[in-house]
């Protein structure tokens, strides 16, 4: 299914960062975070990437797997190194990820954040964070309280990768103009086993308060926290709104 593979010798990171695309072209293009810690393969090995793979042969949607970084559950490390990983993945993605992609494409190209679980926590910040630099997110199924990774630890790193902290803060027009202007925000959750729509439901209630276009759309309680879900969730989607 993939049609190529690229490869960042991050300097941010300090390792290679191993990328699967696919589809040939899009007319949009999706930044797919994954929800296993480093595994580059994991959307396609869930079945996620073939579910949609009718979109990807019809040239609909152009998707790039990032996998996100193992952080939260290596207990060797200490919490500052935890939050440290976290912004030098922030950058990695901002200085390097997104030049590659671009130049993969052959031209600056509109991108949307994808995710489940914990990808849905890295797609939404990462879109919150520069909203100058991404279109929108579809983030199915987070949350989007950094405590509930961190495990209690805060610092004023965790203050600025936590949505529903810098959010209700967040006053400065610049931002605000982009993020008042896009029309891409996508906030997803089942009612089911293993959901918690709250977390949703909440920052919704942020966004609306700081008048932030968004759609919130909770399913039923048939939809469980699960890849069936997300695999139902990203197609309506792509289908509906792209």
């Amino acid at each position: 299914m993939k049609s190529d593979v690229i490869y960042i010798d991050s300097e941010n990171l300090n390792r290679m960062v191993e990328i699967p695309v696919y589809g040939h072209f899009g007319s949009s293009l999706l930044l797919l975070f994954s929800t296993e810690e480093d595994n580059p393969y994991e959307n396609e090995e869930n079945g996620l990437i073939p579910h949609l793979s009718q979109y990807i042969k019809a040239g609909k949607v152009r998707i790039y797997s990032l996998p996100i970084p193992k952080i939260w559950n290596e207990i060797a490390l200490s919490n500052e190194e935890r939050s440290k990983i976290l912004f030098d993945f922030n950058n990695f993605i901002v200085e390097e990820l997104l030049a590659k992609i671009y130049n993969h494409c052959g031209q600056i190209v509109p991108i949307l954040t994808a995710g489940a679980s914990k990808g849905a926590f890295y797609a939404l910040n990462t879109y919150f964070r520069r909203p100058d630099l991404f279109l929108g997110t579809v983030a199915m199924s987070g949350k989007y309280d950094i405590y509930c990774h961190t495990k209690g630890y805060f610092d004023d790193n965790c203050y600025f990768n936590s949505p529903i902290h810098y959010l209700p803060n967040l006053n400065d027009n610049y931002w605000l103009t982009f993020l008042r202007s896009r029309h891409h925000v996508y906030l997803m959750s089942g009612k089911g086993y293993g959901e918690d729509p709250s977390a949703s439901y909440h920052l919704s209630s942020i966004l609306t308060h700081k008048q932030i276009p968004h759609t919130l759309d909770i399913w039923g309680e048939e939809w469980g926290h699960n890849i069936d879900t997300w695999k139902a969730m990203l197609a309506k989607i792509i289908h509906s709104k792209f």
